[in-house]
């Protein structure tokens, strides 16, 4: 059994090779060219390709309190079929990025993947008689990844199972046959996460197999305080009409600014809603008052959050 904190730094190291975040990138949207998955989103980077996008959306829209539960329940028929236009659906993709801001969104992410990934990875870890933080974190890696099964079986024909050759050889000649694996992909997008393989190699060279913290993995704080953080990209505010809007320095960003950003999605206005007030966001508000007879200020008052924001 992990503790709780080698479980979240064990899920962390997935996060930062999925999102490059320590907690994952909620809201994170991603079409990779080649990927089988297609549209892929969140925390551990669910595709549309697998369905898992869709069982992700039916379980959030279900919640009373989800609050883009309604706006977003009109794709779920498509999502169900998989339709492969959605790639190309720029609302829905902002609206995605925005229900991050919705702590519903990612407690259901949350226990979504552990349901998904997780659990599953850890009941075949226990079949197999891993019990170090670190090869649960190996094992659960490829449950995201792909290819479990067949790496495992590769290994287990090549050097046996692990009462015979014991924990830390078997994980390390499993690293080394799925790194291998990797490299030889003939899919572009796989070859270049082989360095999934090597932060795992290098925790085993530094006797990692505990995850102690702290860490630093790829650039990256896994400690205490990071595992406890809010995570990076999520505004919880400011709420809409409790200030303007305008291009500063340092930038605006926050709840207020995505839910504008997301209202001139909705009206058809080509944008990315991040949550950050840039030149970009600059430029679509001044080309929004032009062309609805409005003061060309590029100020967003409070008048007008009001009537772009839902």
């Amino acid at each position: 059994m992990l503790t709780a904190t080698q479980k979240k730094t064990a899920e962390s190291l997935v996060n930062i090779f999925e999102t490059g975040e320590v907690l994952g990138d909620y809201g994170q949207v991603t079409l990779i060219a080649g990927d089988t998955g297609h549209l892929t989103f969140g925390r551990s980077q669910t595709t549309l390709g697998s369905g898992n996008l869709n069982e992700l959306m039916q379980r959030y829209c279900a919640n009373a309190g989800a609050r883009f539960g309604t706006r977003l329940a009109p794709y779920l028929p498509r999502l169900a079929a998989r339709d492969l236009k959605l790639d190309k659906e720029s609302k829905l993709h902002n609206l995605l990025r925005a229900s991050a801001d919705d702590n519903v969104m990612r407690d259901t992410q949350d226990t979504f993947f552990d349901d998904a990934y997780w659990q599953p990875a850890a009941r075949a870890a226990e079949r197999l008689k891993i019990t170090s933080p670190l090869g649960v974190a190996v094992v659960y890696d490829s449950f995201v990844h792909g290819s479990w099964r067949s790496m495992r079986n590769r290994t287990i024909q090549q050097v046996g199972d692990i009462p015979s050759c014991n924990e830390q050889k078997w994980i390390a000649a499993y690293i080394a046959i799925r790194r291998a694996w990797l490299a030889k992909s003939s899919r572009a997008d796989l070859r270049a996460t082989v360095y999934r393989m090597d932060t795992f190699q290098r925790l085993i060279d530094q006797d990692y197999w505990g995850l102690e913290l702290p860490l630093v993995v790829r650039g990256q704080e896994i400690s205490s305080v990071t595992l406890t953080a809010t995570p990076r990209g999520c505004y919880d505010g400011p709420q809409p009409g409790t200030r303007s809007l305008a291009l500063q320095s340092p930038l605006q960003r926050g709840l207020d600014v995505r839910l504008l950003q997301l209202g001139l999605s909705d009206r058809g206005v080509d944008i990315k809603a991040d949550g950050i007030f840039g030149q970009t966001s600059l430029r679509l508000i001044k080309e929004y008052q032009y062309t609805h007879n409005l003061p060309v200020t590029g100020v967003v008052d409070l008048e007008l959050i009001a009537r772009l924001v839902e």
